[in-house]
């Protein structure tokens, strides 16, 4: 399915037949399931704090082709284990040609930018990178107090992305964007919140209890409403979120070989490695 038609998929007929179809899907670093109206996207590599590698990109763009065109009115993101995700597996992604890494990840992003229902991220713990530049894009965040948000990209020698380039400072003003992209500043859940990024943090005991009372409370709404109301507010800036996704893809690709980065990455880890 081609991101493009997302919105024109979601409200079609027969829903029984394609919830079936999709259900049968073998992922292989995800765990997709659907009930309560919920379409539930679990990131499932805990052994590797859930990790995003290449199979990881694909599966999730795949799932939420799926979850755009089934029955469902809400569809979550969520980690297993004590992650939400650690970001980039870098160990995976030095064979890419700077050209599959383009199309790719633009296309990745542009997929959460289409996306045509509510969609929620329920952020379990720690999340680093992509996955908390991401979370601009969603409609709803919930998290634990035991979550923090961490964007080291200059640390590893890399521009930030997820169109976090136009979504931070418009969401916590410049200095508060600058210190978390420019300068790696982590946050904890009840900073991301005060500053926008995240809707409500919950305490750990009660985490799983209360979020998913309240989601399925909400996909009990009308969906269609939903879908339409989600779509409006997108509507208004969609087109500057794919001219900002470009340009960061670009300058990403353009750094993705470069010494600097390469030398910075291995420093990362080197540190990594010594702690």
């Amino acid at each position: 399915t081609s991101i493009d038609t997302l919105s024109s998929l979601i409200l079609r007929d027969s829903p029984t037949k394609k919830m079936a179809a999709s259900a049968e899907i073998n992922y292989q670093t995800l765990l997709v399931t659907r009930e309560n109206n919920i379409t539930k996207i679990t990131l499932n590599r805990p052994d590797k704090k859930n990790a995003i590698n290449v199979m990881m990109y694909r599966e999730i763009m795949r799932a939420l082709e799926e979850a755009a065109k089934d029955d469902s009115a809400l569809t979550v993101i969520t980690g297993s284990g004590d992650y939400y995700s650690s970001g980039n597996d870098f160990n995976n992604f030095e064979e890419i040609l700077e050209e599959q890494l383009f199309t790719n990840f633009q296309n990745f992003v542009n997929h959460f930018i289409e996306f045509p229902k509510p969609l929620v991220a329920v952020v379990n713990g720690p999340a680093i990178g992509l996955p908390v530049t991401l979370l601009a894009l969603f409609d709803l965040v919930y998290a634990t107090e035991r979550a923090v948000f961490l964007t080291p990209f200059t640390q590893l020698g890399q521009t930030p992305e997820g169109c976090s380039t136009y979504t931070f400072p418009k969401i916590m003003g410049p200095a508060k964007a600058n210190a978390m992209l420019l300068f790696n500043k982590q946050l904890t859940a009840s900073e991301a919140c005060a500053q926008g990024l995240v809707t409500e943090v919950f305490a750990d005991s009660a985490f799983q209890g209360e979020v998913w009372t309240r989601l399925k409370a909400y996909a009990k709404l009308p969906k269609n409403t939903l879908a339409l109301s989600k779509q409006l507010i997108r509507s208004v800036e969609k087109d500057i979120l794919h001219a900002v996704n470009l340009r960061e893809c670009q300058q990403l690709v353009e750094g993705y070989l470069s010494d600097e980065r390469k030398n910075a990455i291995a420093s990362f880890f080197q540190k990594k490695s010594k702690l």
